[in-house]
């Protein structure tokens, strides 16, 4: 027997029982001393099947760096690159489906780029290899950076059995799993090695090594 129409908006309108995830992230350094500046540190909640809201987010170009260094967006979110140095600049990224290029512009110019899938984006510049960035991408809405000491935050997260998993560009990636109860609160503590961690040497769009002149002339 079909249920009244009326009944059925009636259902749709009721809020899902929700809470929240709250926790700390510690990041191990290789004389086994703990991070002190945990902001890097992007957390989220696997497995809840939530479609994002499209966002946007900006990673500047500035004094030939990239701020924020680490940002997370949601599938279909933006990210804008605005220059704000007088010098060329080429953000560019060969990471999977989210591969991108920006050619070069300049002050005041900026580009933007969509994420299309879930993942780690390293982002670089062509120009001036000393640049990075890192865009973490997630397929719900249920993330958060951590705060500098390691503590984070993500809310209204439905009810349920979840994997909690945290990720560091030297400490890689650690998961834990979380039980959330409905209009409830988990908490966890993960902790991530990053005491092997050994950084290398990327190369430009075009696979090869950076040139030996210098780049100032851009």
């Amino acid at each position: 027997m079909r249920a009244p129409a009326a009944l059925l908006g009636l259902a749709l309108a009721f809020p899902v029982a929700a809470g929240t995830v709250t926790g700390t992230v510690s990041v191990l350094e290789k004389d086994g001393r703990k991070a002190s500046d945990l902001s890097d540190v992007v957390v989220w909640v696997e497995g809840v099947k939530v479609k994002p809201k499209p966002a946007t987010v900006r990673v500047a170009m500035r004094a030939k760096s990239f701020t924020p260094h680490v940002a997370v967006v949601a599938v279909g979110g933006t990210v804008e690159f605005p220059n704000d140095d007088p010098l060329f600049h080429n953000a560019f990224s060969v990471s999977g489906e989210n591969h991108f290029d920006l050619e070069l512009y300049k002050r005041p110019k900026s580009g933007s780029w969509t994420a299309v899938a879930p993942g780690i984006v390293r982002v670089f510049c062509n120009i001036h290899p000393q640049m990075s960035a890192i865009v973490v991408v997630r397929d719900n809405p249920y993330f958060a950076k951590a705060n500098a000491d390691g503590s984070f935050v993500i809310e209204g997260v439905p009810a349920g059995k979840y994997a909690l998993k945290a990720w560091h560009e030297r400490g890689g990636e650690g998961t834990i799993d979380v039980s959330l109860p409905a209009e409830g609160q988990a908490d966890a503590q993960l902790v991530l090695d990053a005491s092997s961690f050994k950084r290398a040497q990327h190369k430009n769009k075009f696979g090869k090594d950076y040139s030996a002149e210098g780049t100032d002339k851009y």
